[in-house]
């Protein structure tokens, strides 16, 4: 147990402790003064020969009478006390898991942003490979064959990626690295689809497009997140957009690992939930695989970009909104974890 609870935990001992101490002696006190009671009574019946007992049975009352107010005055000051100490620790508590979690979240939508991070460079890159640019430059089935042979290599090295896509200034695909695996690919109509709309106006071959995640219907119904940029004649820089490449990152196996291996203990892992939520607090990842792309988590940050907080439900909530990495500003994402308390 970590220390915060421990205190907490001691805390609930020594009240338990001080409330049977203080019922013994208010018995033991209640039985002293029956004692006592007793005694007057039966000096008052010895007279005379009673009377030196009888000012001790008094005495013995007396003494019994401020044991009960010292007793009464302790059981309310020790209550008042522990109840505030309590009341603080278990604050404490609060705020020591709170901004442990808030840094967990921190940490996975980190790990996030550094992973996208890299599909952003890649996509810039391959729009650049000459089979890629040649197979629009000057198309023909055989610059398609080896532009389609060329997506295979690099997705034969590149395993976190569904489909690689070319298509041209049309928006028809006329290469894909994968035509086995997705054969529906190949003479794809994109021209309407954002990634490929946004790739073709991009400024300049530095510029590249990212969406939020969605199901490809075209890659098996699979999720994913899509990088797109313009292909520009002659791969250069500044050259004209003369089609666009589309790069299908496998989203769900990368974030399940991510929403599910967060550094929590396995009885802290019984009772939490680690999501990843897009701007519109829509559910991209969760460690519990519920509610992935149609569940909305309502978040409230009260407009800090980390932090926790307690919800309605007694649950601890903890928070970090997307720092971005490099070129790569995010999308608005967050990294969240739902802990419920300890029972």
């Amino acid at each position: 147990m970590a220390e915060p609870e421990r205190i907490v935990e001691l805390l609930h001992v020594v009240d338990d402790v001080a409330a049977e101490k203080i019922r013994t002696i208010k018995q033991v006190t209640a039985a002293t003064r029956t004692l006592a009671l007793n005694a007057l009574v039966e000096s008052n019946r010895a007279g005379e020969a009673g009377r030196g007992f009888a000012v001790v049975a008094n005495e013995v009352k007396t003494i019994s009478t401020r044991i009960a107010a010292i007793t009464h005055e302790l059981e309310s000051e020790l209550s008042s006390n522990i109840r505030e100490l309590t009341h603080l620790g278990e604050a404490m508590v609060t705020h020591v898991r709170g901004a442990r979690l808030g840094d967990l979240s921190l940490n996975m939508i980190e790990i996030i942003d550094r992973n996208l991070y890299e599909r952003s460079c890649d996509v810039r890159w391959w729009a650049t490979d000459s089979a890629v640019v040649d197979c629009l430059h000057t198309p023909s089935d055989g610059a398609a064959h080896h532009a389609c042979a060329r997506l295979g290599v690099i997705l034969d090295s590149y395993t976190v990626y569904l489909d690689l896509w070319v298509a041209d200034a049309k928006g028809r695909v006329v290469a894909n690295g994968r035509p086995g695996r997705f054969p529906h690919a190949m003479g794809t109509d994109v021209s309407n689809e954002a990634w490929f709309r946004e790739a073709m106006t991009t400024k300049d071959g530095t510029d590249f497009v990212v969406s939020d995640i969605s199901i490809n219907d075209a890659l098996d119904h699979s999720q994913v997140a899509t990088y797109s940029t313009a292909i520009r004649d002659g791969g250069e820089t500044k050259g004209r957009p003369i089609g666009a490449l589309g790069i299908f990152f496998d989203w769900r196996p990368q974030s399940t690992t991510v929403v599910t291996t967060v550094r929590l203990t396995e009885e802290e892992r019984k009772r939490s939930r680690c999501l990843l939520i897009d701007s519109k607090g829509r559910i991209i990842a969760a460690s519990d695989q519920q509610g992935v792309l149609h569940e909305v988590f309502h978040l409230e940050t009260s407009g800090a970009t980390m932090g926790n907080y307690v919800d309605d439900t007694g649950n601890l909530v903890g928070f970090a909104l997307t720092p971005g990495y490099e070129t790569y500003r995010g999308l608005g994402w967050y990294g969240v974890i739902i802990q419920e308390p300890v029972s």
